[in-house]
């Protein structure tokens, strides 16, 4: 164990000695997570700014605007009116609205015969989502108006007499639809951009000490070094391990305190202590199993470097480092869920919305079992790498 810690404290001195282990291991995630924190802080408070034509100023249509005004919308949204169809466009192409709803001229009246009302909502491609949002409040706003028809038709062919319409339509028009969509979150606390890429910064430049380690690794056996510490009563298990232990220190050291630093200055929300711990040793003895398998795979300096990056970015993009993968097609998540950086990301996240401390019990046993694994390839494979 001593000749294990030795070998671990002699690549620590040199990793330390290197500015740019420091600079990528600390300096630069917690640089960049901030860049893209103050770049995404927007996102995190979604509204859409609404205008409204009113060609119909009839009961429905007011009761559309009670809609647009009430608390639900207000929080989403900012509603204007325009003067005509032509200034709603206008502000959609000068980019001072996101979307607008047109009430035709005669939308109370359809609402209460057998006309055909509608209304109209422009978009624009810039604004996808906001497109999204009116759409929905206006087809949520007709769907009730629908109800209300149906409850007035269905009291006529009753029997009820034809006097009675207006009577029936104003009653109608205080129901409300029994089944509604209600947006629960899992946790109790958004999501921001920067307790995501946080951890998502934090893991992908811990993955770079693939690089560095199988790089100073051939290097020492171009050198020499690996040869001479051979020559001593020393297994080659013992080199790898000693190698592999400054590898998990060194990440282990990284993602604590990325945790640290940007909860204290960017307001990050890692979750409570002990799993967070967790996910970040796990995640190191990870970057550890894939340094391992790098180093018994490769055969030169060059093709380590080549195979380390492959490694490293391929896990990257299909983890979802860069982008969140909740935006990505179904098969990308499925992927990810090959990469112990994506069963980590996966974690920080529920734990970052507070969806409690079992929600890393998957990712935790995921990244083990990945691991173990290739930790095994390694094994199998370090006394031909060592020896040769």
């Amino acid at each position: 164990m001593r000749v294990i810690w030795a070998i671990a404290a002699k690549d620590l001195r040199q990793r330390l000695r290197d500015r740019s282990a420091i600079v990528v291991g600390f300096v630069a995630p917690i640089l960049i997570a901030g860049l893209m924190s103050l770049a995404l802080h927007n996102v995190d408070r979604f509204h859409v700014r609404l205008v409204v034509v009113d060609r119909d100023h009839g009961a429905i249509a007011t009761a559309f605007r009670g809609l647009l005004d009430s608390k639900p919308i207000r929080a989403i949204a900012t509603v204007r009116d325009a003067a005509s169809d032509a200034d709603a466009r206008h502000q959609l192409r000068t980019k001072h609205a996101d979307a607008a709803i047109v009430i035709p001229a005669g939308f109370s009246r359809a609402a209460t015969t057998d006309a055909r009302g509608s209304l109209l909502v422009h978009t624009t491609v810039d604004q996808p989502l906001a497109g999204q949002v009116a759409r929905s409040i206006a087809n949520g706003f007709v769907a009730q108006v629908d109800a209300d028809r149906l409850a007035v038709a269905t009291a006529l062919a009753t029997r009820s007499p034809p006097s009675d319409t207006a009577r029936l339509a104003a009653l109608a028009a205080r129901l409300r639809l029994p089944e509604t969509t209600v947006t629960a979150p899992v946790g109790r606390h958004q999501l921001t951009a920067i307790s995501y890429y946080g951890p998502g910064m934090a893991i992908f430049f811990v993955l770079f000490a693939v690089m560095f380690v199988s790089r100073s690794f051939f290097t020492e056996r171009r050198n020499g070094t690996i040869a001479r510490i051979s020559a001593a009563p020393i297994r080659p298990a013992a080199i790898l391990a000693g190698k592999a232990l400054s590898v998990f220190l060194f990440g282990a050291s990284s993602l604590f305190a990325m945790a640290v630093v940007t909860t204290v200055l960017f307001g990050a929300r890692w979750g409570p202590a002990a799993p967070v711990a967790l996910l970040c040793i796990l995640m190191s003895l990870s970057v550890v199993a894939l340094t391992a398998f790098v180093i018994t795979s490769a055969r030169t300096e060059r093709q380590a470097e080549g195979l380390s990056s492959i490694i490293v970015f391929a896990l990257a993009l299909l983890g979802g480092n860069f982008v969140a993968l909740s935006r990505e097609s179904d098969l990308l998540r499925r992927i990810s869920l090959l990469t112990p950086n994506g069963w980590a990301l996966r974690g920080f996240t529920d734990l970052s919305t507070d969806a409690g401390a079992g929600s890393v019990v998957r990712p935790a046993l995921a990244m083990t079992v990945f691991t173990i694994v290739v930790g095994t390839l390694a094994v199998t494979r370090a006394r031909r790498t060592l020896v040769t």
